[in-house]
């Protein structure tokens, strides 16, 4: 198994996260530090990481969590900020998939299944994340909605096109398959209508529902493997 991949099994982090940790000479293996990421590594290999030995867990892991405005989507901050991380009273390692702004609110996901966050956030599997925004203006114009759904330029380039609904004058529902930062803002700022709140209510087929704010569950075997895992 390389490298990489045997830290995102371990719940250390997502694939990439953890190719960045190799890469930073963070990581040794049986006392040699290694920064590449391919190397393979066998059941029988020390691997440490900032001094601590890194093992796989047992059990896999997914829990989702209702994060409240002010809580970073981090596993700790420097800043000693809240994190998505402490609403969940686990013994595993977990970390958060994906972020969300600090002001956004809503569904997101810890595991410590490093895969299935590699699934769940790279581009090229086009997992679908459903937003609802309150803008600023109200009513939201036809011509804007079908400007969002046709996908519009923006400094990075166009996005793809998102699936958009008005459910009320000033609130979208807006899916996207793309995790470009503060993509949808930044989508509706170009439009015309600035986000005043914003809210995910679902991550690939998983919704929100009535999870409160603050609050966290663990996701059955059926909707884990739902996600992919």
């Amino acid at each position: 198994m390389r490298l990489a991949k045997f830290l995102a099994a371990a719940g250390v982090a997502s694939r990439r996260a953890s190719e960045e940790l190799i890469r930073s000479g963070r990581v040794a293996v049986n006392g040699e530090t290694v920064t590449d990421p391919a190397r393979d590594v066998a059941d029988a290999d020390l691997i440490v990481l900032d001094g601590a030995t890194v093992t796989v867990a047992a059990e896999r892991v997914v829990y989702a969590v209702n994060k409240p405005a002010g809580v970073v989507s981090t596993a700790s901050d420097p800043q000693r900020r809240p994190t998505v991380v402490s609403l969940v009273r686990s013994p595993q390692r977990l970390y958060p998939v994906g972020r969300l702004d600090i002001d956004t609110t809503g569904l997101i996901l810890l595991t410590n299944d490093g895969e299935l966050a590699n699934r769940l956030t790279h581009p090229r599997f086009e997992v679908p994340k459903t937003y609802r925004a309150h803008v600023s203006r109200s009513p939201v114009s036809e011509v804007a909605v079908r400007a969002l759904r046709a996908g519009v330029t923006l400094e990075d380039g166009p996005t793809a096109p998102a699936g958009v609904r008005r459910i009320r004058p000033d609130v979208l529902e807006i899916t996207i398959h793309e995790g470009r930062k503060r993509q949808i803002k930044r989508m509706c700022e170009q439009v015309g209508y600035p986000v005043r709140r914003l809210e995910r209510i679902a991550f690939g087929p998983l919704k929100l529902g009535d999870l409160a704010p603050g609050r966290s569950r663990r996701l059955t075997r059926a909707e884990v493997e739902a996600l992919g895992g």
